[in-house]
Formats: structure tokens, C-alpha cells, sequence
């Protein structure tokens, strides 16, 4: 499939939109955050989410106001079980035409730094607004860069079977066990003396 024809999970019809503006119900299906999130340990949760959004245009530009809901799971930064982290968020972003915000398309504008005004902004072709990388995006910022499954998690401790019996003499590394055989010289080189 051609790219201009590539499927988007989260596109609206700029034409259809007016100033009172028109709500749209998005899914967020599991599947696609997972293959959206597929470079970060956060995953979906497996329940689908919902992007609620009213969207209405200003002139050329596009004003999104809503709400991004969703389940992720990330390993706990301590003892490595899954932390359930919920998404709740408002979502606000305005769309403006590619062509106004100087997106050429040329490496050069893509790798220039963005003002602080055009962070808060995303890019349309005039026709289609997509919010996919958008709603990635919001994922990604809601997921604690540290998620632990408690304030007081103890982070990671040996198997309960072992806990009850008395420790064993310490187990020596198998790649360590060439070392072993130094500790044995010391009274050899003195009986050669």
C-alpha cells in the first residue's frame, strides 16, 4: 500500500469541521499501543482505551480538546512485576496546516529546533488530520520514566522456597573457579622454599 493510502487509527476529516466544531469517540485498541509503544517498556494492558476528542477549526487551524484514556503495564524499576498504570488525561493540541508551519519536507526542516510555541502544535496536509504520533506521544509522557508497583517496594528478593532454610555456603560463580586455583599456591611455594 502506497504511504499516502497508509491506515491511521486516529484521522479526522478537516473539511467536515466548522467553528462550533464536532466530537469524535476513538478507540485506542491494545493492539496498537503495543505496536505503537513497541520501543518502550510500558505495553498495553490489554484492554482497549478511548481518545473522546471535539475538534473544530479556527481559519485553516484545527483545535483539539479532549480526553486520551488508557491501561498501560510497565516492570516495576525495583523488583521487575508488572505496575498497572492508568491514563487518564485531558488532551489539548492545535493542528495547523503543514504549509503554514514551514514543513517543506526537506532533512533540514526536520532536524531544526522547534520554538516553543511550534512544541505545542501538530502538522496537517490541509486535508487529513492524523493524531496517531500525537496520541503516542501522550502515552509515552504519562508513563512514569520510574514505575514502581509501591512507594515501598522492596525491589527484588530471593525465591519465598529459599527464605526458610538456612543459607547455604555462598555458591561460587562457575567463571570464577580458575581463581581458585591461586588461592592453593601460596602454601605450595612455601613447602618449596
Amino acid at each position: 500500500m502506497p504511504p499516502s493510502e497508509a491506515i491511521h487509527e486516529f484521522s479526522l476529516s478537516a473539511s467536515e469541521l466548522d467553528a462550533a466544531g464536532k466530537q469524535y469517540v476513538f478507540p485506542v485498541r491494545a493492539s496498537w499501543i503495543r505496536g505503537a509503544l513497541e520501543d518502550n517498556e510500558a505495553t498495553a494492558a490489554g484492554t482497549d482505551g478511548e481518545l473522546d476528542v471535539r475538534a473544530s477549526k479556527s481559519g485553516h487551524d484545527v483545535v483539539i480538546h479532549g480526553t486520551l484514556k488508557a491501561q498501560l503495564t510497565a516492570p516495576c524499576a525495583r523488583c521487575l512485576d508488572p505496575v498497572l498504570i492508568t491514563v487518564d488525561h485531558p488532551v489539548t493540541v492545535l493542528v495547523v496546516p503543514a504549509a503554514r508551519a514551514g514543513g517543506s519536507g526537506k532533512k533540514e526542516e526536520e532536524e531544526r529546533e522547534l520554538s516553543e510555541e511550534e512544541a505545542d502544535t501538530v502538522t496537517y496536509d490541509g486535508e487529513t488530520v492524523i493524531l496517531d504520533d500525537f496520541v503516542r506521544d501522550e502515552l509515552m509522557l504519562e508513563t512514569p520514566m520510574i514505575p514502581l508497583c509501591s512507594e515501598d517496594c522492596p525491589g527484588m528478593r530471593p525465591p519465598p522456597s529459599s527464605s526458610h532454610q538456612e543459607a547455604p555456603e555462598r555458591a561460587i560463580d562457575p567463571r570464577l573457579m580458575p581463581l581458585l586455583q591461586f588461592q592453593s599456591l601460596p602454601s605450595k611455594a612455601k613447602k618449596k622454599e
